[in-house]
């Protein structure tokens, strides 16, 4: 009878890591980074939300103080006139400039720092640190916008008196009409200052666009359909409260797939600039 020969134990192979959960870690820990950055910039900060909330709290006292001095001429600060005549304030004047600053100093707060070339020796993906950027811009950006547009809110119900106030589908739709108005510059202003990781002259094109060229442009109504181009004037097709005629207004008539598609191709564009720049940057 033959002996059996023992059987070797069978080594366990270790299974291989969870890349998945590591990179969302690692995605993580650097939108926390960056958003603790760009919240630690005190300038920034406290410019960002002057541009934001003190133009709604002056646009209510005057409107309160004039109401007080003579109620037969002027009419309370609340309701939904003031409202949208506040949330014009918010979405197409001061809250972009806010998002301007915020998304200028993220796209270039690296570069300027002189740290660049030490987040890139550690071995992180230059997409991954362009990338990164991104998100954290946008949610300090909209941290300091919903700030501004609780305070429009609450000033139009509190100084309502026997007007109407806001419904609240009018105050869901404002407050995405917000956050997508800002938040697209927002992100538009970090590709841009990517490319140019200038923050003067990204913050000078962004405004110069969004402020003369953008209203001047959609105002020559020789130009006809080709103005739905211009990036304002797809934002503001988006709205749920009249924003007027011709500069920043709605000066042109577009579908609501082509304003998306316009906001779209203007997001991609300086994304993939931006993108670019970050990822051939000398360091």
């Amino acid at each position: 009878m033959s002996a059996v020969a023992p059987t070797a134990p069978t080594a366990s192979v270790p299974s291989p890591p969870d890349q998945s959960g590591s990179s969302l870690t690692v995605a993580a820990q650097m939108f926390g980074a960056d958003f603790l950055k760009l919240r630690r910039k005190r300038g920034i900060m406290i410019w960002a939300l002057v541009l934001a909330v003190a133009p709604i709290l002056i646009f209510f006292l005057v409107s309160a103080i004039q109401h007080a001095s003579n109620p037969g001429k002027y009419g309370p600060a609340g309701g939904v006139k003031n409202f949208s005549d506040g949330l014009r304030v918010v979405t197409l004047f001061f809250g972009p400039l806010a998002a301007i600053l915020i998304g200028v100093e993220a796209g270039t707060g690296d570069a300027s720092a002189g740290v660049f070339r030490d987040l890139v020796v550690t071995g992180r993906s230059r997409l991954a640190l362009f990338a990164s950027r991104v998100p954290a811009a946008l949610a300090v950006c909209w941290i300091v916008i919903i700030a501004a547009y609780v305070l429009l809110l609450a000033g139009s119900l509190v100084f309502a008196s026997n007007l109407p106030t806001p419904g609240g589908a009018l105050i869901l739709n404002s407050l995405g009409f917000a956050l997508l108005g800002t938040g697209v510059l927002c992100v538009i202003a970090v590709g841009l200052a990517s490319l140019t990781t200038s923050k003067p002259a990204a913050i000078i094109v962004m405004i110069a666009w969004q402020v003369v060229a953008s209203p001047l442009l959609a105002g020559i109504s020789s130009l006809g359909s080709s103005r739905r181009a211009i990036l304002s004037q797809a934002i503001a097709h988006f709205s749920p409260v009249h924003v007027g005629e011709g500069g920043h207004g709605a000066s042109v008539t577009m579908g609501e797939g082509t304003a998306l598609l316009v906001v779209v191709v203007w997001v991609a564009v300086f994304l993939a600039l931006g993108a670019w720049r970050t990822r051939t940057m000398d360091t």
